[in-house]
């Protein structure tokens, strides 16, 4: 099942989509959805007249997290090549731990968003194609072999980055979580439409050309170990949004590196989900 937040006649729904209309749901928001663990496919079956999908403005499918992204930084084996080449570290190969970041969002743009201008602050502005995991009921001490039991389905996340505030500042946060860094969408693939695990092709282009191509099979730390070692000592409440992290191919992976500018146009692009798409300010 495909499930989208949409503005219809100046009121905003959360609906299923087909190819050619959106069922309208009984609530206010993806989040109001997700917690009432209800059973979407009687909820469609129940619906009123649906609405022709040219009629809807399409929003990100959780326009406002509940709390801040949780994220997997270096979390494929070649982006951390070009990541320590980037920093001029070096790189023995021994990924041991995971690597957990937060990302700040107020508002997620949604498929075929504008981002902000903030060239006044970022003179290295990238893009990192991810696949989302959205946490469909509170997990605390989940079994690795009970992990996905507790998964609502994955979206695509573009974790839009500014290196150079990366770098001034020695952590992520502030460099990752300018408001518009956040594209999502444009739907939300529920779990039980999927392998497990599962095995999709991610991809990113700019203005057309190839950037990013790899799958989430290469996950240094996969989908269970993530949610399992993480429940350990966090209570994953219903909608939280995992970001699995970014595979080779990031702008700052080029010599020299290929930042975004004014004009260029990102799509990120996993398989069975869709394209979401982000035009440069």
């Amino acid at each position: 099942m495909k499930l989208v937040t949409f503005i219809h006649l100046g009121k905003k729904y959360v609906g299923a989509i087909t190819d050619r209309y959106i069922y309208p749901l009984p609530f206010y928001s993806m989040n109001e959805l997700i917690i009432s663990g209800s059973n979407i496919e009687k909820l469609v079956a129940m619906a009123g007249n649906p609405i022709a999908l040219q009629e809807a403005d399409i929003l990100a499918p959780i326009p406002e997290p509940r709390q801040d992204i949780i994220c997997l930084g270096i979390n494929f084996l070649e982006h951390a090549v070009e990541s320590a080449r980037y920093k001029k570290e070096s790189f023995g190969g021994d990924r041991p731990y995971a690597v957990y970041f937060s990302k700040r969002v107020n508002e997620c743009l949604p498929d075929k968003g504008v981002l902000p201008d903030y060239r006044s602050i970022v003179d290295s502005l990238d893009y990192e194609c991810e696949l989302a995991v959205i946490i469909g009921k509170d997990a605390k001490n989940v079994p690795k072999d009970k992990a996905f039991d507790y998964v609502f389905g994955y979206t695509i996340m573009n974790d839009i980055s500014a290196r150079n505030l990366q770098t001034r500042h020695k952590q992520w946060y502030f460099g990752k979580s300018l408001d518009g860094f956040t594209p999502m969408g444009p739907c939300i693939v529920t779990e039980d439409e999927f392998h497990r695990p599962p095995v999709l092709s991610i991809k990113s282009f700019v203005n057309g050309e190839l950037r990013q191509n790899s799958t989430t099979e290469l996950f240094i730390f996969d989908i269970p170990h993530v949610i399992s070692e993480l429940s350990q000592g966090i209570t994953l409440k219903a909608g939280t949004i995992i970001a699995m992290g970014t595979p080779s191919g990031v702008g700052m992976g080029f010599q020299p590196p290929k930042f975004l500018k004014k004009g260029d146009v990102v799509e990120c692009v996993i398989e069975n989900i869709g394209t979401l798409t982000t035009y440069i300010d």
